[in-house]
């Protein structure tokens, strides 16, 4: 069967909403990376068959394509936008295999932007004439009752599987320490910054003096909201071999739903899945890079999935910088992909997604 495979991986600095970033347009923060991934791939545009991007929380109206138009792809590249909400990241990249094995494409850009400064203000309507009403959270079930707030819902999980607040702030801690110590190889400086700006000196603490915002769940043991963008090529296997470029291969990935009241464990069931695609065991892995939205929903799917404790986020993880929503999966992507780069193996990146959904790809180098 065709294969595909991740020749270039970029991302931006994350900066937390309202602050580095908070004047860029979706175009804006995307731009940089699509056309640094296309350098590193030594790729133009005039190569792109398609751009699938990942956008939770703009306005809608196919941001993707405002995305191609601005990067300067050319026309015929309609552009594909996904909303998975924090998944969606990842999917694009599972949407770009699929292309590419399917024979659409040979060179797809996949990845993901959000501007959580610039998100457009919502607001409900109501049939009876009621005056509209503004809203945050955008209903991700039928039912209101099975609908949870993420911090409630991550709270329950702390208290359902008993991981407890020192154990959530001491994973921030960690993460923090991790991210200031690492190289980060993926990150492609953006408006004059070339850091994420949020990853500091974290200690207990200041956890302990973290504004509460629900139950065990702090400021200080939860993701900020931010602002950034990530995107990779790839490419068919005729591409990759013509190119000569370090080549890693799009093993397997799937989308799961769960229990939408406990979303922060629905990446264990795309973990194991994957795995059994791939033919591989947690212990055959290099490296997983696991969404930290919440410490205890990073806690619960490295324990839940059975990750060798020492290879989940080695380097960090959005506890460190931050969560831009749509864009988060693909930030997984890209730093998984620069760490095989760099070795022989199989590595995982899998992300939980509001409504009890969890996505999860399996990387080779070989």
């Amino acid at each position: 069967m065709a294969k595909s495979y991740v020749i270039a991986a970029r991302r931006s600095p994350i900066a937390p909403r309202n602050g580095a970033f908070a004047a860029m347009s979706l175009a804006d923060l995307a731009r940089p990376i699509v056309l640094q991934v296309l350098a590193d791939a030594h790729l133009t545009p005039a190569d792109v068959g398609e751009l699938i991007v990942s956008n939770a929380l703009g306005a809608g109206g196919n941001p993707a394509r405002i995305v191609a138009l601005g990067a300067g792809l050319q026309e015929r590249v309609a552009g594909l936008s996904v909303d998975r909400q924090c998944a969606g990241g990842l999917d694009a990249l599972l949407i770009a295999d699929a292309l590419i094995r399917a024979g659409q494409h040979d060179v797809v850009i996949a990845g993901g932007v959000e501007s959580y400064s610039r998100r457009p203000l919502r607001a409900q309507t109501f049939a009876d004439g009621r005056p509209s009403a503004p809203y945050d959270q955008a209903p991700f079930t039928p039912w209101p009752d099975r609908d949870p707030d993420m911090a409630a819902a991550a709270d329950d999980l702390a208290r359902m599987l008993d991981i407890s607040k020192a154990d959530q702030d001491a994973l921030a801690v960690q993460s923090h320490a991790r991210a200031r110590a690492a190289s980060h190889p993926e990150l492609t400086p953006l408006a004059g910054i070339s850091r994420d700006p949020f990853t500091r000196d974290l200690t207990l603490r200041h956890c302990d003096r973290a504004p509460v915002v629900s139950g065990t769940i702090t400021a200080a043991n939860m993701a900020v909201a931010a602002d950034g963008a990530a995107f990779v090529v790839m490419v068919s296997e005729r591409i990759a071999a013509k190119l000569g470029a370090r080549a890693v291969a799009f093993v397997a990935g799937c989308t799961v739903g769960a229990d939408p009241e406990l979303p922060g464990i629905a990446p264990i069931a795309a973990i194991e899945t994957v795995l059994a695609k791939a033919a591989l065991t947690p212990a055959d892995l290099l490296r997983a890079e696991v969404m930290e939205a919440f410490a205890v929903q990073a806690i619960a799917c490295q324990k839940g999935a059975q990750l060798p404790e020492h290879i989940v986020n080695p380097q960090g993880g959005a506890l460190a910088w931050g969560h831009p929503v749509g864009a988060s999966g693909a930030v997984l992507a890209a730093r998984l992909y620069h760490h095989l780069c760099q070795t022989n193996g199989a590595g995982l990146a899998a992300i939980a997604a509001a409504g009890g959904i969890g996505t999860a790809i399996v990387l080779r180098a070989d």
